[in-house]
């Protein structure tokens, strides 16, 4: 069993988790002497009430849904809202294991509701649906196969409520795994394919990462960082690769930028959002340990190059200054995939959480290059 304190410093760069040294012990979903939340609550309710009249969807033919859906057995938490139910549908699957966005979007979503009809969803063992199942309960199920399966049965709900019309996914970093994983189940439903910061290979990834640190220490004369991260070496190493190397590595991709570029918002997000409340909080970073501790042999075996053709168009949106999947890795992938449409779009000053760091540049890329390919003449 990894041991929970060396987890918790994989999980910050994993599923952006916050964490300090204060012990709250009435917080059941808290597995760990952390408390992330050391703001009195008050601060935050009296403002959600606001941030969820500004949301609020008006227009006569918008939807605003929040509610638990079956999903392969058990009951799991989506969000549907969207100015036109007619506009494409856009199924956002997160990253981590275990970082939500639902409770994250609202400051980027708003915006991109005018355009599509966003479909947000806590996974399996994620926030709201983690404290509903229950963490332990539902680590038995944690697999990437059951995972992908529950977003074909999420796919397949929304096409037999909103109408049999394809639908445009985007996998976030981890989400990418099982995002891809389904719509390669399911490339009958799938208008286009977006990966977000994508995983596509552990192995790659995690090399080109430590590359990248070494380059910028060198560059900046950081002799501690050097001398940890020479002391690494081999990294990630010949398939052996220990949560203690991960989370030194991971340490160092938060300190240089390469979760987020200049500032990173999306880890307090969630405080303020009209659909999370204390406890749902909580559940995130209960959800994502235990995510991430049960689906990390399967992360470590992630390798998309055995995909070389898809039969729907794919896009990629790239942070430039992302070390947590860095772009390269991206950009191979993609080259060498045989596909109806692709595109690399570049966002220059984000690394791994665009839509959080370049929310205008996201929205233009959606409408731009996204929603053409779902529009129903498509």
């Amino acid at each position: 069993m990894i041991r929970k304190s060396t987890l918790l410093a994989c999980v910050l760069a994993l599923t952006g988790l916050e964490t300090t040294s204060a012990q709250v012990a009435d917080r059941p979903f808290v597995s760990t002497a952390t408390d992330a939340y050391a703001a009195p609550e008050e601060a935050y309710v009296a403002i959600r009430p606001m941030i969820a009249d500004m949301q609020r969807v008006v227009t006569p033919d918008g939807i605003q849904t929040l509610e638990r859906v079956e999903l392969g057995g058990i009951e799991q938490w989506i969000a549907v809202r969207g100015t036109d139910i007619d506009n494409p549908i856009l199924v956002y699957v997160h990253g981590g294991p275990g970082a939500i966005e639902l409770g994250r979007s609202w400051p980027w979503q708003r915006a991109v509701e005018d355009y599509f009809t966003v479909v947000q969803w806590d996974q399996r063992g994620a926030g709201k649906t983690a404290r509903l199942n229950g963490v332990e309960a539902t680590r038995p199920t944690l697999t990437r196969a059951r995972m992908a399966d529950d977003l074909v049965e999420l796919i397949d709900l929304l096409q037999a409520r909103y109408g049999d019309r394809k639908l445009v996914v985007l996998g976030h970093s981890w989400g990418n795994v099982i995002a891809l994983d389904a719509a390669m189940k399911r490339p009958d439903a799938i208008a286009a394919y977006v990966g977000l910061s994508p995983l596509l290979s552990w192995e790659a990834n995690e090399r080109a990462g430590y590359e990248r640190l070494l380059e910028i220490a060198r560059e900046r004369g950081d002799a501690a960082a050097l001398a940890e991260l020479e002391a690494m070496a081999p990294y990630p190493g010949d398939g052996a690769l220990t949560s203690e190397r991960l989370a030194a590595q991971r340490a160092w991709v938060q300190r240089y930028g390469g979760l987020a570029a200049y500032r990173d918002f999306f880890l307090k997000a969630a405080r303020l959002s009209p659909d999370y409340d204390l406890t749902d909080r909580q559940a995130i970073d209960a959800g994502g340990l235990a995510s991430v501790e049960t689906l990390l042999p399967e992360l470590a075996q992630v390798d998309f190059s055995v995909l070389d053709h898809t039969s729907f168009p794919v896009l990629m949106f790239v942070g430039r200054h992302d070390i947590t999947t860095p772009p390269e890795v991206t950009e191979a992938w993609l080259n060498a995939l045989d596909a109806p449409s692709k595109r690399l779009v570049w966002f220059e000053h984000s690394a791994h959480l665009a839509p959080h760091e370049e929310p205008g540049r996201f929205l233009m890329a959606l409408v731009e290059h996204v929603r053409p390919l779902a529009e129903p003449d498509r």
